[in-house]
């Protein structure tokens, strides 16, 4: 089985759990930023990984996934600042399913990730009451994926594996 491990990551975050799936998968695999993944063919598996940005899958993740996923098996992993137990967490999580057409989504794993300085500064100044709220978060989230989540990632990066019956 042929893996890919692509990943979009501004802050390091999601670059951060793209390297802990990549090192849990058992197979003869690649890892590259997203930006540079022309194709899927030629792969029996992706993990995709992406930011949320605004509620949403980040824009480049988004298009990536309507234009080149279509009719592959794809693992999805996602950052955001929000702790998982969060209740906007399951809305941000059904934006990027929506994202997938025909696509075999075979796996998804989201954890929290450490949410820029200056897009804490950004929020605290924005008009919208829920920016300025969601900007407190902002401390919370320092060290972000630490060991833990690091390692939920690699368990679901063997999951997803053993699953589609790679080990």
């Amino acid at each position: 089985m042929k893996v890919l491990v692509a990943y979009l990551s501004q802050t390091g975050n999601t670059r951060r759990v793209a390297e802990a799936i990549y090192g849990a998968i058992d197979a003869q695999k690649e890892i590259k930023p997203l930006s540079e993944v022309q194709s899927l063919e030629g792969y029996d598996l992706a993990f995709i990984g992406f930011p949320i940005h605004a509620s949403n899958p980040a824009a480049e993740a988004k298009a990536f996934l309507e234009d080149k996923a279509r009719g592959k098996r794809v693992a999805l992993f996602v950052t955001h600042a929000a702790p998982e137990d969060h209740g906007e967490v399951r809305g941000y999580l059904e934006n990027c399913r929506c994202s997938l057409n025909d696509v075999q989504l075979v796996g998804m794993f989201d954890c929290q990730g450490e949410l820029a300085q200056a897009v804490i500064d950004l929020l605290a100044r924005s008009d919208n009451p829920k920016h300025r709220q969601f900007a407190e978060y902002g401390p919370q989230t320092k060290g972000q994926p630490d060991d833990t989540r690091l390692e939920r990632a690699r368990e679901f990066a063997r999951r997803v594996m053993e699953e589609c019956g790679a080990s």
